[in-house]
């Protein structure tokens, strides 16, 4: 019997396929990636053809040589890793570095599947290919820009702001935005404006009307004169009822859930960071202990554009809804979003694994906030094949001396898929009917209410609110968002307050500095014309060193003036509540090789430093009284740990288990 060694990139992936593939497959996790380019040097040789060194990941010598030797004894090698262009690179390396250990027979085969069931899996081995090297190229050619962008601008931030700081391609789009936008609500100057309602009786109902103007269109209020003339013109003529339309009107089922669309509704619903929805749709995917059930795969592949639905989970969710809420609520219609070049379709959209699992099934088997993220992508696929819900409407206008007030109803008749799923921003829709009015009656007078208004300037950003323009811009990709918004955050050049995000000092400097000398970066059409172009050597059309021969030269040119022209900027140190043990100082924030650290502001005189405490909400598992922090080894290998120095937890990630804090507000690490 053939040996088969199938590898996985997740620990917890293994422990759901092995219930599928039974005693005839070894399955190995890697962990995410175990090759890359070097963290203490550039890694690419821009004066030869951009030539890239891969090096093992320091950490992940023992798990390559576990991978090597379970290769050695296999006949068949599958390489599962996750089905992007990601994971595609990290099966590239995998292969690269087992080929040469294996048996001349052996076979190091491609697999991918964008949901973990039994089906899904072994019809994934059943159909196994090559490595798409297209997949591959175009996250080479990611990779290598955005190395270069970061490793080529960081050391200009450092000298000529402060060190520690750095900048990247999505990275100092994202921050631009945030800089217009707090510029254009610092700027902004409020107009005033007027409302005019007019309080009505009719049949003893009574009801409020809206000015709206006369016979040729909408007059506006802008100052109490105007109010005041319409006011007295109007004098003590009748109210008379001009016309009265009355129709129905659709409200579409919505689409299931993208990457991009889950962690804006995930952030708008569930108050989740972008980054905490990520991690717990990972954990949906990968599989969790379901009582009666075992490890189980809740939802399909979290990284998306796409909208698409597989026959499959069509049916299954036709034969739920029919049978759960009846025929009358079963979408014959197959919902898309139409493709544009920004999407890339090569998965399904977010679903439920399993129809017949219900939220409910699972409340008592998971934690609350897996709970909820679950619930929400349940209800919103149930919800997106059914029918639209229904809606009937009138406006009524009502004329005195030539004006115009109008009425507006909406009733719901038909709840179709609003019976299962409300998105947030539609529940508080209000809903009233219409007196039953005919052409021509005499409504009679109780009051004018006029209000005076200003406009207001556009809203902060929220994680949300900046996720959906970044995608609309077509800036990078959904399962970027997350890293970037944190990177944001841990650099300090946003901070968020409650849901709103705010530029700092910091964050201004740099972004002034990123926009004058590189100009392009900041761009979001070059970035998103590179999205472009990663998606043209992902189709085989361009070579993805095409892309870096045009855009290097350039920013070549642009690093080497920067170096010599930008002026150095002095921002104020960030100042902790901390004291200094010696001379009562608050202790401020500092930058060294290692990471930061607090230091005494009256150096030389007061050489006090104490550690920098990065918190990350989550409880020490081992003495369940302390929080865990992140610390950092004298190499700068990131690893966690109790803050109480006499319990000695240390892990090299936090606990699966862990357990968080405080529930509701996520702490960014």
């Amino acid at each position: 019997m053939s040996k088969n060694l199938l590898i996985v990139e997740s620990p917890a992936k293994v422990k759901t396929i092995s219930k599928f593939l039974g005693k005839d497959f070894d399955i190995l996790a890697s962990y995410g990636h175990v090759i890359d380019l070097p963290k203490s040097t550039l890694g690419i040789d821009v004066d030869n053809d951009f030539q890239v060194r891969y090096i093992t990941i320091r950490g992940k010598g023992d798990i390559l040589s576990k991978l090597k030797s379970k290769a050695k004894a296999s006949d068949n090698i599958y390489l599962a890793t996750d089905p992007d262009r990601e994971g595609e690179t990290i099966s590239w390396h995998i292969k690269n570095a087992i080929e040469s250990k294996i048996s001349k027979s052996a076979v190091i085969r491609r697999v991918t599947f964008n949901e973990i069931t039994k089906t899904a899996v072994t019809n994934a081995i059943k159909n196994p290919r090559d490595i798409d090297m297209n997949l591959v190229n175009s996250q080479q050619a990611r990779r290598v820009i955005d190395r270069i962008v970061g490793y080529k601008i960081s050391p200009i931030l450092w000298e000529k702001i402060k060190r520690g700081l750095s900048a990247g391609r999505v990275q100092s789009v994202a921050l631009r935005l945030i800089c217009e936008r707090e510029k254009e609500i610092s700027e902004f100057l409020p107009m005033e404006y007027w409302t005019l309602d007019v309080e009505l009786k009719y049949k003893g109902n009574e009801f409020t009307a809206n000015f709206y103007g006369n016979s040729d269109g909408k007059i506006p209020l802008g100052k109490e004169d105007d109010v005041n003339k319409i006011i007295d013109e109007i004098g003590n003529s009748e109210f008379l009822v001009k016309d009265i339309k009355k129709s129905k009107r659709e409200k579409k089922a919505p689409l299931p859930f993208t990457t991009s669309t889950l962690q804006q509704e995930a952030g708008k619903s569930l108050n989740f960071a972008v980054s905490k929805t990520m991690r717990i749709a990972q954990r949906l995917y990968e599989g969790l202990d379901i009582k009666g059930r075992g490890t189980t795969s809740l939802i399909t592949y979290l990284r998306t554009d796409s909208t698409r639905v597989s026959n499959e989970a069509i049916i299954a969710a036709k034969d739920f809804i029919s049978e759960k809420y009846g025929n009358s609520y079963v979408s014959e219609v197959i919902i898309n979003k139409e493709t544009d070049n920004k999407v890339q379709d090569a998965h399904e959209a977010i679903r439920p694994t399993y129809i017949e699992i219900l939220p409910d099934d699972i409340k008592d088997s998971v934690s609350r906030d897996e709970y909820r993220l679950y619930n929400l992508i349940w209800k919103r696929f149930i919800a997106s094949r059914m029918t639209n819900a229904i809606y009937d409407t009138g406006k009524v206008s009502i004329e005195a001396n030539g004006y115009i007030f109008n009425m507006n109803a909406s009733k719901l008749s038909f709840n179709g898929f609003m019976s299962v799923y409300v998105a947030e921003d539609e529940k508080n829709e209000k809903q009233n009917k219409l007196p039953e009015f005919n052409v021509g009656d005499k409504v009679d007078f109780r009051n004018f209410l006029k209000n005076q208004h200003f406009t207001q300037p556009p809203a902060h950003f929220t994680e949300s609110s900046l996720v959906k323009m970044l995608e609309e811009d077509g800036i990078g990709r959904p399962s970027t968002y997350a890293p970037t918004i944190n990177t944001l955050l841990n650099r300090r050049y946003i901070t968020k307050e409650k849901k709103n995000l705010f530029v700092t000092e910091l964050g201004n400097a740099v972004n002034d500095m990123v926009k004058k000398s590189f100009s392009d970066i900041v761009d979001e059409k070059f970035t998103a014309n590179m999205e472009k172009d990663l998606d043209e050597v992902e189709k085989g059309v361009i070579s993805w060193k095409e892309i870096l021969y045009k855009f290097y030269p350039n920013f070549e040119k642009e690093v080497e003036k920067a170096y010599n022209e930008l002026e150095k900027i002095k921002i104020a140190e960030e100042v902790s509540e901390e004291k200094c043990d010696n001379c009562g100082a608050n202790l401020i924030v500092k930058y060294g090789p290692y990471g930061k650290f607090l230091a005494c502001p009256n150096f030389p005189d007061c050489r006090f430093t104490k550690p920098y405490i990065e918190r990350t909400g989550f409880l020490c598992p081992q003495c369940k009284k302390h929080e865990i922090i992140k610390l950092r080894t004298k190499k700068g290998r990131i690893f966690f740990g109790c803050e109480d120095r006499d319990c000695d937890f240390k892990a090299w990630q936090i606990p699966k288990d862990a357990e968080k804090l405080n529930v509701d507000n996520e702490k960014t690490m």
